[in-house]
């Protein structure tokens, strides 16, 4: 009988699809500690798979082809679990690789931060906008560079990408719209954070408050700026979990010096830039003027990007698409005279600073972001929108890192 089985394995074998070799197991198989989670991660050896699986008990997770990690959220503290990882195409998968892991519970109570650090000399930080009493990097950072006299940008049709659009205030609505921030004291206790893209992340724990504000939809971006050290902590996809937060991916920025992250290196912004330095402030709105350029999102972006920005975010090879990072700025012949109050203050930033391509938009339309805030007008942002994005031109600044 055993014999039968062996030749009926064998037919079976060489009678299968030639392309069913193809999917070859997974290796390197490793499970972490993450947070309150598990992290698998592993080498994909597979080609041609349409999907991945994961399993233990209790758990069946589907990801797409070319998953290289895997975060279970839902693992108890004290349990073992068996978690096999495989390719899988149409109705056939490759063989499971397997690895035990038991989750158990950390005693370890995370660092919490020292003095801070002293503040450099001023002169490198006059003029440049302030949170607290944190700059938000040196004048001379890109985020503070005055870009009115930059020569335009003629190598590429960028702006022609964006066709009819408009641009749109991405803030208002009584401050129901926009991106929070908190500012917290240096000795906010700092709490453990989880990571699904852990690889490209700045490890925490964070000086995160339980209660600090999440973004509204799906972004779910989470600011925190610690005075003191003045950093910046950011996250994306974050959510409560336990007594810290998972995310989908965080960076930490030190607002006195304007690093920048590691070259393909995304942050918790697609484009590995920094949100913060690019909303519109009410505050800022509110004393006449912005001194920094905006942050802006747009429906496609190309694979590639311009300093500061070191991450892309697309498989689009147009070089026309505008690249991650790319300057913009409204034209000085743009003219500006109708729009009223806040709206204005806006369009001048947009002519002096410009704005940063930092995500790719959901909907046809250049969104510029902003923080939430009560005391936005709508009836006087909404003149942004008649903006077209014609009156934009792009201005020369790095050279484009492609990825392509």
């Amino acid at each position: 009988m055993r014999t039968l089985f062996a030749v009926l394995g064998a037919v079976l074998l060489f009678a299968a699809p030639a392309d069913a070799a193809q999917l070859r197991s997974v290796t390197k198989l490793k499970a972490t500690a993450a947070g309150a989670g598990v992290r698998l991660t592993w080498k994909d050896r597979a080609s041609g798979e349409t999907r991945y699986e994961v399993r233990r008990a209790g758990l069946h997770a589907r990801m797409a082809r070319n998953a290289t990690h895997y975060t279970d959220r839902k693992a108890k503290l004290g349990k073992a679990y068996r978690y096999s990882v495989r390719p899988c195409r149409a109705g056939r998968c490759a063989a499971a690789r397997t690895v035990r892991f038991k989750l158990l519970v950390s005693k370890r109570v995370p660092p919490q931060p020292q003095s801070p650090a002293p503040t450099p000399p001023g002169d490198a930080f006059a003029g440049s906008p302030l949170i607290g009493d944190c700059p938000v990097f040196p004048k001379d950072n890109a985020w503070n560079s005055d870009v009115s006299s930059a020569p335009v940008d003629t190598s590429h049709d960028y702006i022609g990408a964006l066709g009819s659009m408009v641009l749109w205030p991405d803030f208002g609505g009584d401050g129901e719209y926009g991106i929070p921030y908190v500012s917290v004291p240096f000795a906010q206790p700092l709490v453990p954070i989880s990571f699904e893209v852990a690889d490209e992340s700045d490890p925490g724990p964070y000086p995160v408050p339980p209660d600090a504000p999440v973004e509204g939809g799906g972004d779910r971006h989470v600011l925190t700026v610690r005075q003191g050290d003045c950093k910046l902590f950011e996250l994306y996809g974050a959510e409560r979990s336990g007594q810290g937060w998972n995310a989908y991916s965080g960076a930490v920025w030190d607002l006195k010096s304007g690093a920048l992250r590691p070259e393909r290196w995304t942050s918790a912004d697609a484009a590995g830039l920094p949100i913060l330095p690019g909303l519109a402030r009410h505050d800022e709105v509110a004393a006449g003027a912005i001194n920094h350029a905006l942050r802006i999102t747009i429906p496609t972006t190309q694979k590639a990007y311009i300093h500061p920005a070191t991450h892309w975010a697309s498989s689009n090879t147009d070089p026309d698409q505008p690249p991650m990072g790319l300057r913009v700025r409204l034209k000085a012949s743009y003219d500006i005279s109708a729009l009223r109050g806040q709206a204005k203050v806006v369009a001048q930033a947009l002519k002096t600073y410009g704005a940063l391509v930092a995500d790719n938009a959901g909907s046809p339309r250049v969104y510029v972001s902003g923080a939430n805030d009560p005391g936005w007008k709508d009836d006087e942002l909404n003149g942004i929108k008649q903006i077209p994005a014609s009156a934009l031109e792009a201005v020369v600044t790095n050279p484009v890192v492609r990825g392509y």
